[in-house]
């Protein structure tokens, strides 16, 4: 999607960290964003902080009430008309490790994190293709998606690996009919994940992405930075969006271990090469195909 001047954008978790910067972005392209967040004292702070823009609507929704979404997408077409970006973005840090007895924390996050993905997804993406306008769909994930945590990170892990995943089989699943599909893998920013209190109540963080003690941290990213790069990987329809290039050589040394592990010289029947090679040709094709400007 080249064009982004006039056309509308919903981002959940959009009233702190990453997702604020994505709202801020979209807007600085001429855009129309509906910025979706569960915590009312966080909608007001941006409210007050966009001094009344016009090109922005609010709405409360908890991104695991899928009747609250599809209401939120109803109240976005009613006040800007077609949605054209959605970014799934909306996310919490905690749920505990993978090896132990705890379910309760470790459920609230898969919702949040994996569940809210899945909801916005199959409620927005069906409105963006009966339009046939085009457009894009950005998925946050996190760098944890790609270079796993251990411990208590095992939760936080989980869901952006599957974000990830998710996101790598919808953009082949829409190539064909022209919508965009990033996947935003950030590293250190500034957020308020793990500040304070969800919406619940509960000790999770807010949405957002990344955690609270990273804004202590020296050369943590600005949330606008990010949103910077999403806009540009929209633009060049990028399937991984990967602002913090400190990751590189720590990515390229896991995949090579990863190809390592493959047995060489191996006789494999002919009819399952036959298959595979059939499967990566129709693969290919679809990653090649354009998006509708």
């Amino acid at each position: 999607m080249k064009e982004f001047r006039g056309r509308t954008a919903f981002v959940t978790g959009g009233a702190s960290g990453i997702g604020f910067g994505l709202v801020r972005a979209f807007l600085a392209e001429g855009m129309k964003v509906v910025v979706a967040d569960r915590n009312d004292a966080l909608l007001a702070e941006v409210r007050n902080a966009l001094g009344g823009s016009n090109a922005v609507h609010f709405v409360r929704v908890d991104v695991t009430d899928r009747d609250q979404m599809r209401a939120a997408a109803d109240e976005a077409e009613a006040v800007f008309g077609r949605i054209h970006v959605l970014c799934n973005n909306a996310g919490v840090g905690g749920g505990g490790a993978v090896a132990d007895d705890e379910f309760v924390e470790w459920d609230k996050v898969m919702a949040i994190n994996l569940g809210g993905v899945v909801n916005g997804t199959k409620i927005i993406a069906p409105r963006i293709l009966a339009h046939g306008e085009g457009g894009h769909i950005v998925n946050t994930a996190s760098m944890a998606g790609l270079v796993p945590l251990f411990d208590d990170g095992g939760c936080y892990t989980t869901t952006k690996y599957a974000v990830r995943g998710l996101t790598e089989s919808l953009r082949l699943s829409l190539a064909p009919k022209g919508i965009g599909v990033s996947c935003l893998c950030p590293g250190l920013t500034r957020s308020r994940i793990m500040d304070g209190t969800s919406g619940d109540g509960s000790s999770m963080g807010r949405e957002g992405d990344e955690s609270t003690l990273f804004n202590s941290m020296e050369g943590a990213m600005d949330p606008l930075e990010v949103g910077q790069a999403v806009v540009q990987g929209i633009r060049d329809n990028l399937p991984y969006i990967l602002p913090h290039g400190e990751f590189r050589e720590e990515v390229i040394a896991l995949h090579d271990a990863i190809a390592d592990a493959f047995p060489l010289g191996q006789d494999v029947p002919p009819a399952r090469a036959a298959f595979e090679k059939n499967r990566v040709t129709m693969t290919e094709e679809r990653r090649r195909l354009p998006v509708l400007d």
